[in-house]
């Protein structure tokens, strides 16, 4: 598990960094922020802003005087504090799945830690790869529910969509969601859920558990292929009250 399973400030930092990772998400992309000129995206420079965002209040929360007590349990030297830091600001960056340099980079890692079954075990190969695993596993805390029984998918799609919804009506989404969200729920399952899903097993760090989170991805794109179509359909009558009239 390169390391990880034996660090306690790292176990704290992943949970830590999932609890985090949306706080005071405005609804919308980064991408709508920034063509909003929202002040956000101006203050983090069109970077990461609904993540760095986040960061920013969560830790500042976090260093106020109602944690000092946690704090000083957590951190035995200012270099611990820095660590622990540095380790949410690398996971919450990787839950911005669209921003192109990013992707590329953590693609760019990947292949130099894990491609080819590369198997070194200097301290530089284990810290890389323990970086990339840790992204990866906010990663995947960030789209949980799609590897997750189909009920808690559908839970939460449904909780998406009549978000994104609520922004169209509210004129902050350039087309209606309800048109593209069946074939986009499909692109997202072949293009980033399954392929995250398939790392997380390559790297081997969940076990056995990594079948379960594959397999539940497989299963719910099949079943979403099946009957996508006409939830999508229900989901917007429910949102219209359409089927409060009926």
């Amino acid at each position: 598990t390169f390391g990880i399973t034996s660090d306690p400030l790292t176990h704290f930092a992943c949970v830590f960094a999932a609890l985090i990772h949306d706080v005071d998400h405005p609804g919308v992309s980064n991408g709508q922020l920034i063509k909003e000129n929202d002040p956000l995206a101006a203050k983090y420079n069109k970077k990461s802003v609904a993540e760095q965002n986040s960061l920013d209040l969560a830790w500042g929360l976090f260093m106020t005087k109602d944690f000092a007590d946690l704090r000083n349990c957590m951190f035995h030297t200012q270099e611990d504090q820095h660590r622990f830091r540095q380790l949410l600001v690398n996971s919450l960056l990787a839950t911005d799945i669209f921003d192109p340099e990013l992707k590329a980079l953590r693609n760019k890692r990947w292949e130099k830690a894990f491609a080819n079954g590369t198997r070194s075990d200097s301290s530089e190969s284990v810290d890389l790869k323990a970086t990339i695993v840790i992204e990866h596993i906010l990663q995947a805390a960030d789209v949980s529910h799609t590897m997750q029984h189909w009920h808690v998918y559908q839970k939460w799609n449904r909780r998406l969509f009549f978000e994104m919804y609520t922004s169209y009506q509210m004129g902050r989404l350039q087309g209606d969601p309800s048109v593209s969200w069946y074939k986009g729920e499909l692109w997202f399952f072949d293009n980033y859920v399954i392929p995250l899903a398939e790392k997380l097993k390559e790297c081997g760090v969940f076990g056995v558990s990594s079948d379960e989170f594959l397999n539940y991805a497989r299963m719910n794109r099949s079943e979403w292929a099946q009957k996508g179509e006409r939830i999508v359909a229900a989901m917007k009558r429910e949102f219209d009250g359409e089927d409060d009239k009926e």
